[in-house]
């Protein structure tokens, strides 16, 4: 995006509301830049941009406060992971996962139930990282389908480091009988790291920003 506001003589930083493991996608991202005063037509902007654009397109563009920050006003943030139990088609590979047919959905919901509250979350996040605190606010993790395509989806105050899918791949090992519901909670209520796996990137999403 930069580059392609250079081509048209803008020269600005672009600020996201945060970032994601390589491999994941976005259909909610928001970020901000800054504008010289000249350009007033935000339309034609985002026509012109979405133009140049190959991996990304701009849904809006909208005028803001100055004081607005895209990661430090934001509230919220949800993430949806989709995923199939059929094989995949070679168009799916890099946007779903795949996950056997034979998980229980129900003690898949029972796993993401455990997530929701304000736990410490260091079992939860890719080593390496160094945040200043892990502990967040999980409002709501749920599990459902639509057609063919399992979703789950995660809201919370903030997310660390691959925290996502870990999450996923610790509640899915659980419906699939593979892990047990206590060394779950143990990994929760940070006493003991049973797992570190990572769901696949390729089916993780950012959905939506809550300001």
């Amino acid at each position: 995006i930069e580059k392609a506001l250079h081509t048209l003589q803008i020269e600005t930083t672009v600020v996201g509301s945060g970032r994601t493991d390589r491999g994941v996608h976005a259909t909610g991202q928001v970020i901000h830049f800054d504008l010289p005063d000249y350009w007033q037509d935000l339309g034609k902007l985002k026509h012109i941009l979405n133009r140049k654009l190959a991996a990304v397109s701009i849904r809006s563009l909208t005028a803001a406060n100055e004081a607005f920050h895209a990661r430090f006003d934001a509230k919220k943030r949800l993430y949806r992971y989709m995923f199939k139990t059929e094989p995949l088609c070679v168009f799916e590979r890099n946007y779903l996962a795949h996950y056997p047919a034979d998980f229980d959905g129900t003690k898949l919901n029972d796993a993401l139930s455990l997530f929701e509250g304000t736990h410490d979350f260091h079992y939860f996040h890719k080593t390496g990282s160094q945040p200043h605190t892990t502990v967040r606010t999980i409002f709501r993790a749920h599990y459902y389908n639509h057609r063919d395509i399992h979703i789950i989806t995660f809201e919370a105050d903030g997310f660390l480091r691959s925290q996502v899918r870990m999450m996923v791949e610790g509640s899915l090992q659980y419906a699939l009988g593979t892990l047990s519901q206590e060394a779950l909670i143990e990994q929760i209520d940070k006493k003991c790291q049973h797992f570190t796996q990572l769901a696949p990137a390729s089916g993780l999403y950012l959905a939506k920003i809550f300001y």
